[in-house]
């Protein structure tokens, strides 16, 4: 067999630029976030297979990467269906994991409990531009809150972070799943055809209101329901925020619940008066989400840069339920952690430093004494906060010093065994 020196598609080696920026990225978030309150956790990367496949993941569950049984649990000669042969498998967010961790520890923690999640999960999904099948997610999550004090800082802290990048001009959009299903029941849409709805739904800004109303014809829908339902959009052109949720409110009646429609209000209102970061918040009655786990408030991060969305989240106040028996309020928000890397790629971002970034290029043959000399003024700069470098010169002395600024060291000094 032979070796093969490439990763695996769908996913990257990691130079050491690219390390460095990850890790300053993933500091400025978690110091962020620590600001807010939010604690961090760590859940392992593989889970049972009976969670992963509770059907609480959506589209996510049909890209699971499945862990064959090992030692005297794997029986082949036994073993009828796949089913069979695995038990566990890589995850695919951090939430589905975040909330068995909860479950196991809820006696540990405290209520509300806010806490912060970073790390690689993995989909067997189509890779493409800022898309792989190893990517690290970012989410921050609060459960035990029902309040929409939760959502409130969930936004407040995800856009400081994001300006705490560099990031400005972005748009929160801002929806609620129990929205989209009033709109849904007042058109005359069955309950049981709600996701299917709403997935035509979500194409909106791809095919315009006509194209979703062919959509909704073509699978069979009334012509009557989908021409009703794609009138409240029509209608609802040129109210924005509040004024929109309110136009909602007055014409749904019955259908909706009335404390949807206020709580979005407030979150609106609140975010808008407290904010810090230049970003716009949105209401958007065309946002779905694609978890089926989603009952509330739901978020997405539009950077106007990037042509999908750089984040997302929003409520889930059933999930804790399936692995306890008794629901919790949970309400949590993604940063999409790899497209905003490739963003800041992009814009040539540098990382800013305090201190200098020194190289020392150390003549060979130097003697141990002279060697020691360099090493202590080495030190002494460490100590000051300076970065610094310690190499053999090369032959090609010019190369050197090229590829030594272009790794952003402004500093070279060379070192010869002679005492200058």
């Amino acid at each position: 067999m032979n070796l093969v020196k490439n990763p695996v598609t769908g996913m990257k080696d990691v130079l050491p630029a690219e390390a460095e920026l990850r890790n300053y990225v993933m500091d400025v978030i978690r110091r962020t976030y620590a600001a807010y309150g939010f604690r961090q956790i760590e859940t392992p990367a593989v889970e049972s297979l009976a969670n992963l496949n509770s059907k609480q993941g959506g589209e996510n569950e049909k890209l699971i990467f499945k862990i064959l049984k090992r030692g005297d649990k794997l029986k082949l000669e036994e073993a009828r269906q796949a089913a069979d042969l695995t038990e566990e498998g890589l995850r695919y967010d951090l939430t589905v994991p975040l909330v068995r961790f909860f479950s196991a520890h809820q006696a540990q923690l405290p209520s509300p409990f806010k806490a912060l999640q970073m790390g690689p999960v993995w989909r067997a999904d189509r890779p493409q531009k800022g898309r792989f099948r190893q990517f690290v997610q970012c989410d921050i999550d609060i459960l035990g809150d029902a309040s929409n004090l939760a959502e409130i800082e969930l936004i407040l802290a995800t856009t400081k972070a994001l300006a705490n990048l560099g990031f400005s001009g972005f748009e929160v959009r801002i929806g609620d799943r129990r929205l989209l299903k009033a709109m849904a029941a007042f058109a005359g849409f069955a309950e049981e055809n709600y996701d299917e709805v709403f997935i035509i739904l979500d194409k909106m800004d791809k095919i315009g209101r006509d194209g979703v109303r062919q959509e909704l014809i073509d699978a069979g829908f009334d012509r009557e329901a989908a021409d009703r339902y794609l009138a409240l959009f029509a209608q609802m052109e040129g109210k924005k925020g509040t004024e929109g949720i309110r136009f909602l409110k007055e014409t749904l009646g019955a259908h909706l619940e009335e404390q949807a429609a206020d709580n979005l209000t407030q979150i609106l209102e609140c975010v808008e008066q407290t904010k810090e970061a230049d970003f716009a918040l949105v209401f958007d009655p065309t946002l779905v989400r694609g978890m089926s786990y989603y009952t509330g408030t739901i978020f997405e991060v539009a950077m106007p840069e990037f042509g999908a969305s750089a984040g997302g989240g929003g409520r889930y106040d059933k999930m804790v339920g399936k692995f306890t028996g008794q629901d919790v309020p949970a309400c949590g928000f993604s940063i999409g952690f790899e497209r905003i890397l490739l963003l800041l790629e992009e814009r040539g971002f540098r990382i800013p430093t305090e201190g200098k970034k020194a190289a020392f290029l150390v003549e060979k043959g130097m003697s141990a004494s002279r060697i020691g000399k360099v090493m202590e003024e080495a030190e002494e700069l460490r100590r000051n906060g300076d970065q610094v470098l310690v190499v053999r010169m090369n032959k090609n002395k010019k190369f050197q010093k090229e590829q030594l600024t272009a790794e952003g060291y402004t500093e070279i000094r060379e070192f010869f065994n002679r005492e200058d």
